[in-house]
């Protein structure tokens, strides 16, 4: 294939041309060298089959952060590779898909740099690279169709976890259970405590905390120390159905849940408490659960990071029906949803007395605080449509509380807020529940 460069030689030889006699003939005789010469430097160019290209570089990046990937380029030619490489990924990955001009003696390699700036989260791979290699002239070049790119494209992706603005209420949390954790040691036995261990009873300790009988063994006083309860169960619900692609302010319903689910499941793992996640709609889209701390908080996190909203109705029955199954301790349920009163009433209540017999419950919701705005009529110069779009918005208010009035009824603790409060909202609930025994 030919280059720009080759038709601008064709243009300006046209122009030449056009002030000669006999011109067709001369035009002719030109197009037939610049052909040849056109050829002659296509075969010149090195075979693209020596190519040789790998990936390194960064796996997973936070949504709003860049992440950088290297293509490395080798030549395995016995001459000088003049190469052009496309980089190109997914658009949501953020890559400017630019074109890298590079020539490689025989035997040598280059690194081509690609900041990648994702715009969602989830996984984002790689697409093709493509490469053509040119002449000594750039007259000509050599090109293979898109389907041998791709076969020869090293694979790569990209896990893009969720963004987490709520990261910056981990200090203030932690501290609220630093104290908690203080108020227990102080305080002794009392709920929501566990025996801890025995040690030398020295003054002012509580008389009531004196073993007897080991301090009889040991010929010396020695008092229990009791500690908050440890290793309870905290499991995330999070609906990923139509009412979770719901969008509040500028980001989907489901966005500000998973933020809500990672603050809830760093503290609750700091808190030395057992966290699983179930995520579902029609189906099971992740399941995390097992595994250490550590391990399964970075788990969850990943697992979070492939979610995305199925324009689908939730199947409640599927998700209570998988956590009866599988959960026969008593655990702290959060369904991360919206308190929409169809999917509720229809999906979620004639469920919901098994579940709440079993564990406790809490529902979570993200407000939009849109339509409370709406509720509200203009102060002048009011139309009929200001009163139409009023009377819904507030038929909307008012569905949300009859259904925080039900699951309240049924024993389910609701969390009914905006998006900049919500995870701190969550966060507390659980202080305040851990804190008074009651996981």
């Amino acid at each position: 294939m030919v280059t720009r460069r080759f038709a601008l030689l064709i243009a300006a030889g046209a122009l030449v041309v056009a002030v000669v006699p006999a011109p067709w003939l001369v035009l002719a005789g030109m197009l037939v060298l610049l052909a040849g010469v056109a050829v002659l430097d296509a075969l010149a160019a090195a075979p693209l089959d020596t190519v040789r290209l790998r990936r390194d570089g960064d796996t997973t990046v936070w949504l709003g952060q860049t992440a950088t990937v290297t293509l490395t380029v080798g030549n395995a030619a016995g001459r000088v590779l003049r190469l052009s490489v496309r980089d190109s990924w997914v658009p949501s990955a953020g890559s400017a898909n630019a074109e890298h001009r590079l020539e490689l003696p025989p035997g040598t390699e280059e690194s081509i740099a690609t900041s990648l700036t994702p715009t969602r989260h989830g996984d984002r791979p790689a697409v093709r690279v493509t490469l053509r290699s040119y002449g000594p002239l750039r007259l000509a070049y050599r090109q293979r169709r898109a389907s041998w790119n791709e076969e020869n494209t090293p694979p790569w992706t990209l896990r893009v976890l969720p963004r987490f603005p709520s990261r910056r209420l981990l200090p203030e949390k932690l501290a609220k259970l630093r104290v908690f954790d203080g108020a227990v040691v102080t305080r002794g036995r009392g709920q929501g405590t566990e025996f801890d261990n025995l040690r030398e009873y020295v003054v002012g300790d509580d008389v009531r905390s004196i073993d007897w009988r080991a301090s009889a063994r040991a010929q010396d006083v020695v008092v229990r120390t009791w500690r908050p309860e440890r290793d309870r169960r905290v499991l995330c619900l999070l609906d990923t159905g139509r009412t979770a692609a719901a969008r509040i302010g500028d980001e989907p319903r489901l966005d500000a849940c998973i933020d809500a689910a990672l603050l809830l499941s760093v503290l609750a793992t700091r808190a030395d408490d057992r966290v699983d996640l179930l995520a579902v709609d029609t189906e099971i889209r992740a399941r995390v659960e097992g595994g250490g701390h550590r391990t399964k908080l970075a788990r969850l996190i990943s697992g979070l990071a492939a979610l995305e909203p199925a324009l689908v109705e939730t199947d409640f029955g599927l998700a209570v029906a998988e956590l009866l199954r599988r959960d026969h301790k008593r655990a702290l349920v959060i369904i991360f949803t919206a308190l929409d009163a169809a999917p509720i009433i229809e999906g979620l209540l004639p469920v919901m007395s098994k579940l709440a017999t079993r564990h406790r419950v809490v529902v979570a919701s993200v407000r939009d605080p849109e339509t409370a705005r709406l509720a509200r009529l203009p102060e002048s110069n009011v139309t009929a449509d200001d009163v139409h779009v009023a009377a819904a918005a507030e038929l909307s208010l008012d569905e949300r509380d009859r259904v925080r009035a039900v699951l309240t009824q049924l024993g389910v603790t609701v969390i009914d807020e905006t998006r900049d409060h919500f995870a701190s909202k969550v966060a507390d609930m659980y202080l305040a529940l851990k804190a008074a025994g009651r996981l």
